[in-house]
């Protein structure tokens, strides 16, 4: 009974937490540059059955038979896949195709993100582009990016803040550690960041990536697979709530048998 008891705890948690990452999914689906994970789940080891032996004295021939423990998380899978674009208007809203992250200065600490919606910074030194959270954006040199004017309207100059932008790429993006719903840290998974370029079949550097003004990159939460993966993680919930309501309904008669004898 102590097999069944596990196999179903091991159950609930491990689909409990799915729910959990579906719902966080869900619940960001209107968050820019939301990229959403996925949890994979592994059976937990098996062991061998113990079976009587036949009259010969050996055991049966066949296929083994095998009792399982329950089921684990095996990994939390990071989707890097492109989210579709909103025309916002905004001068200093930025959107990126193709590989790499944005990086800001957030307390010291560099950070990476595919949100591109800043904003401006009035300092005494100058004007500064910043993220909502008010964390300095990065050029590719990794220095705080200034605001760019256009020197004839003195409007704000997006194609030049565009092409200014650093953008960085890894070689497992995959690997990347999320600290928050749109922020990333690098790992040694993921490996170091770099300049999102690579070399181009006329020996030249170029972009792996293009920036657009305007407009901000929508999460790459899929509504209709999140809703059908709660589904089977619901119905897989249930099942294992129902291994331990049986096997605790085996325990009770076990024991009134016991008492009864």
């Amino acid at each position: 009974m102590n097999i069944a008891f596990h196999a179903g705890v091991s159950g609930l948690r491990a689909h409990q937490y799915g729910i959990d990452v579906i719902a966080h999914n869900i619940a960001n689906v209107n968050t820019y540059g939301f990229k959403s994970d996925k949890a994979e789940f592994r059976d937990l080891m098996y062991t061998r059955m113990d079976v009587n032996t036949n009259y010969t004295g050996e055991r049966p021939t066949g296929r083994e038979l095998l009792v399982g423990h329950g089921v684990k998380l095996y990994s939390l899978d990071l989707r890097f896949d492109q989210g579709s674009f909103h025309t916002t208007g905004q001068k200093l809203d930025f959107a990126l195709a193709g590989e790499g992250l944005f990086a800001v200065d957030r307390n010291g600490r560099v950070e990476y993100t595919r949100n591109g919606a800043f904003n401006i910074s009035v300092e005494d030194d100058g004007n500064y582009l910043v993220a909502a959270d008010g964390a300095y954006v990065l050029d590719g040199n990794r220095e705080r990016m200034r605001i760019i004017y256009d020197e004839n309207t003195g409007e704000i100059d997006s194609e030049a803040i565009a092409d200014r932008l650093g953008v960085f790429a890894f070689d497992n993006p995959w690997g990347l550690h999320k600290i928050d719903a749109v922020s990333f840290l690098p790992t040694d998974i993921s490996g170091e960041p770099r300049l999102a370029f690579e070399i181009g079949l006329n020996g030249q550097l170029e972009a792996k990536y293009q920036v657009y003004t305007n407009a901000l990159e929508h999460s790459n939460t899929n509504i209709a697979e999140e809703m059908s993966d709660l589904i089977v993680s619901q119905k897989a919930y249930q099942f294992s709530a129902r291994v331990v309501t049986t096997a605790d309904e085996l325990e009770q008669i076990v024991n009134n048998l016991r008492r009864g004898g």
